[in-house]
């Protein structure tokens, strides 16, 4: 009986390289951006490889730690054609494996709260299974949480920055699965901001949600790769140790660019947004609105103190369900609009100076504690206010980069 759905599984999925697409899909169905020339690879996500895991999970009682980009993709056909997914849970079931409940982390289970919205305990309307929070009095799984189960997986797809807080939520439950003696499998995905390695690194006396090592802002590495870099280095309580099993990419590089085929979270719609995020996430610790309440979020910036002379662009920032209460909210915000930047290939600081530098209200720019968690450094707010180029504050990163280069290359699953 499991032998056709795993037929129908194995299917091979066709990605493209460019970052083309839109990561707006959240239905079961996403449009294929697949260009057929001589720079496409065939790329294989851990989730699609069954044969690798599927074995490995019969006969236990499983716990997923998922949300909507959980899925297992099923090949395109001809180019134009839609392609099709399932969610992991719901293959997992179908498959006959013992799946007893998830985990959800920031965002929820469906990938629909604000972020920084509390995700409360529930069950899924679609499956049946009971929803244990990782984003509300939870953030790392209680033992009771784990009792009896005997293997959890975890398939989210990240975006390689920080403070984005799924790798927190990975290291939390690797230890947590140490403690109780559960082994974890991590279904590697690939990372849209893998091509560089940038930025502040985080200082341990602000080590948190936003960052709970000495990493880089931009770290250049998959989620399983990551995962392996925590159990190695001993970061959990303890030097304690999970029990891990990383099930790899296929035909992955860290220069292939990936177009995320469903957005990772509600404020990062579609590529440029993902682009942007190191960059204009740092406005997440200033009075500044990154485009929350818009329908281009991390794709320009604004507010009502931006001096009117240098920033001719402006905007309303409104609720929606991504973003409920956003800063400015109904107020005009003067801003820029970076919809069509080129490509980064590192972390920008010029749009953080320029604010910082015709703002009106520079008493209003660094008004939350915030910023410095979110750069992983007290640092660079005082290099703002003192007026340092974006090239004299980079020159003090390198050290630690040149540091953390060493250590991520122990870690490396892919070229």
């Amino acid at each position: 009986m499991i032998i056709p759905f795993l037929c129908l599984l194995l299917m091979p999925v066709i990605l493209s390289c460019g970052r083309k697409g839109n990561a707006s899909a959240t239905t079961s169905e996403i449009a294929d951006s697949t260009q057929q020339d001589s720079a496409d690879t065939t790329l294989r996500i851990a989730a699609n490889r069954t044969e690798a895991y599927f074995p490995l999970l019969m006969g236990k009682k499983i716990g997923l730690v998922a949300n909507q980009t959980s899925v297992i993709f099923r090949e395109p056909g001809q180019p134009g054609m839609k392609t099709t997914f399932t969610h992991l849970a719901d293959s997992l079931l179908s498959a006959g494996i013992d799946l007893v409940k998830v985990f959800a982390p920031e965002h929820g289970f469906r990938g629909t709260a604000d972020a920084g919205e509390e995700v409360s305990d529930g069950v899924d309307r679609r499956s049946g299974l009971p929803v244990i929070s990782l984003y509300g009095k939870d953030r790392k799984p209680s033992k009771a949480h784990l009792e009896g189960l005997d293997l959890v997986v975890f398939d989210i797809q990240d975006v390689g920055v920080r403070f984005y807080t799924y790798i927190a939520t990975l290291q939390l439950v690797m230890e947590a699965c140490a403690e109780s003696g559960i082994p974890v499998i991590v279904l590697d995905r690939p990372n849209p901001n893998a091509h560089y390695m940038d930025g502040p690194t985080m200082e341990p006396h602000l080590t948190g949600f936003l960052g709970l090592n000495p990493i880089p802002l931009v770290y250049g590495m998959t989620i399983g790769e990551y995962a392996t870099m925590v159990n190695g280095e001993e970061w959990m309580d303890n030097g304690i140790k999970a029990e891990l099993t990383v099930i790899p990419l296929e035909n992955y590089r860290h220069d292939m660019r990936y177009s995320l085929p469903i957005k990772p979270s509600p404020n990062l719609p579609n590529d440029k947004a993902i682009d942007l995020y190191p960059s204009l996430g740092l406005f997440e610790g200033t009075n500044i609105n990154a485009g929350r309440g818009t329908d281009g979020q991390f794709q320009r910036y604004g507010a009502p103190f931006l001096n009117r002379e240098f920033f001719t662009f402006k905007y309303t920032p409104e609720s929606n369900p991504g973003a409920k209460h956003p800063k400015h909210l109904g107020e005009i915000c003067y801003g820029e609009d970076l919809s069509a930047e080129p490509e980064l290939r590192r972390v920008s600081l010029a749009y953080l100076l320029k604010a910082y530098r015709h703002c009106d209200r520079k008493d209003l720019f660094f008004n939350t504690s915030g910023f410095s968690k979110h750069a992983g450094t007290e640092k660079l707010q005082k290099q703002i206010e003192a007026g340092l180029s974006e090239e004299e504050i980079r020159m003090t990163w390198k050290a630690d980069l040149d540091a953390f280069q060493k250590i991520r290359k122990r870690y490396l699953l892919y070229p």
